[in-house]
């Protein structure tokens, strides 16, 4: 269950977050903790959640363009349908986060660990998936091109379908 501190804190807005995070850092080997936060539909636009620990967050339709999700936990998280357009989650835990129809044009996935993440439908026109882990990874019917994507990406990435742990571990 997400620390209410840390929601009070969001629900205050994001400029305030933000300003809450770059004043007090040394807070932030605690905080934020927003396990299972509910954030359903939530503006969130430029938030700076680098390094939070949002696991099993309820995410869906969220607003998180241009947010700083770099080193965020989100495994198990629900961001169907959520826009992450422009988002850095580089180095993202990602691990069975759900992003049917999400988008993520231009996100940087940068080295992300996306094993048996959905993307089925999600929008992923210009994303950078540069060394992401892609173990049993669901594209179908993802919107491509992608950056990242090597000779050595299986056919099925490429062409939006599963990539399997098998076939491929990870971008090279």
């Amino acid at each position: 269950m997400a620390r209410q501190p840390s929601l009070d804190i969001l629900v205050s807005g994001t400029r305030y977050w933000n300003t809450w995070r770059q004043t007090y850092p040394d807070v932030q080997a605690l905080e934020p903790d927003l396990h299972e936060a509910n954030l359903y539909e939530a503006d969130l636009c430029g938030i700076d959640f680098h390094g939070a620990d949002l696991t099993e967050a309820n995410l869906q339709q969220a607003n998180l363009r241009d947010a700083n999700l770099q080193e965020t936990d989100l495994r198990h998280a629900n961001l169907q349908n959520a826009d992450l357009s422009d988002a850095n989650l580089y180095k993202a835990c990602l691990h069975g986060t759900d992003f049917r129809g999400a988008k993520l044009c231009r996100a940087n996935l940068r080295a992300a660990d996306l094993s048996n993440a959905d993307l089925r439908g999600a929008d992923l026109s210009g994303a950078d998936l540069t060394k992401a882990i892609l173990n049993d990874t669901r594209f179908d019917e993802a919107k491509a091109p992608v950056k990242g994507l090597t000779d050595g990406t299986p056919r099925e990435a490429q062409e939006g379908r599963s990539a399997s742990a098998s076939a491929h571990p990870a971008i090279a």
